[in-house]
């Protein structure tokens, strides 16, 4: 009879441990799930609803501009500008008015932000790439790849804009807001819009 109890209290024990362990075990994946979801998350840049509210705009100005094949990469622009918010959401006040925050209806921001996009094509030749990282800045970058190397390059817009800002007395005004970009003397602009402006357009095209 001891023995019995002995054996039955050994099982008893036994499923104890075999119940706490699988427990453990739920728990811990569960965790990773979280943290796997979580990460893939991260992985994917997420549009704001002000950028999508404005697609119509968007698209309007496009037809009138006849850029109606790049809609996705203007709303991502627009995303890599402002996240669609402010009165600005283009950020297109510099190239219309020559400073910033001088436009102060969305609808005319738009309407000059894919006009200035629509030229860059054109003087891009149709070069995508260039024409983006031209929005950003200025429309003389083309002048100066096309002089060159013809093509755009992560490494030319990198020397345009060390260029730009080693020979500006006035460096206070550069942000650098990009990991990297004062270490590189790289701080004229976004040295890296393109990278980012092509994975928000990567995402709106996936829609």
């Amino acid at each position: 009879m001891k023995i019995k109890r002995k054996t039955k209290k050994a099982f008893k024990n036994t499923v104890a441990i075999l119940i706490g362990m699988c427990g453990v075990l739920i728990i811990i994946s569960l965790l990773s799930y979280e943290k796997t979801g979580n990460d893939t998350d991260l992985s994917y840049p997420v549009i704001s609803g002000e950028v999508e509210d404005y697609r119509p705009v968007v698209e309007k100005f496009a037809r009138e501009y006849q850029v109606s094949d790049y809609v996705d990469v203007l709303l991502a622009m627009m995303m890599q500008e402002s996240g669609g918010r402010g009165n600005d959401p283009m950020q297109s006040s510099e190239s219309y008015c020559g400073v910033r925050n001088c436009i102060e209806d969305p609808e005319l921001s738009i309407k000059q932000g894919v006009y200035y996009f629509s030229k860059a094509m054109e003087e891009a030749d149709g070069e995508l790439e260039l024409a983006i990282q031209s929005y950003n800045f200025g429309r003389g970058f083309i002048d100066y790849v096309q002089e060159k190397s013809g093509t755009f390059t992560q490494e030319i817009a990198i020397d345009f804009s060390k260029k730009m800002y080693e020979n500006d007395p006035d460096k206070e005004k550069y942000r650098c807001l990009r990991d990297g970009a004062r270490e590189l003397s790289a701080c004229y602009g976004d040295i890296y819009y393109v990278r980012s402006v092509m994975e928000y357009k990567n995402v709106l095209s996936a829609k």
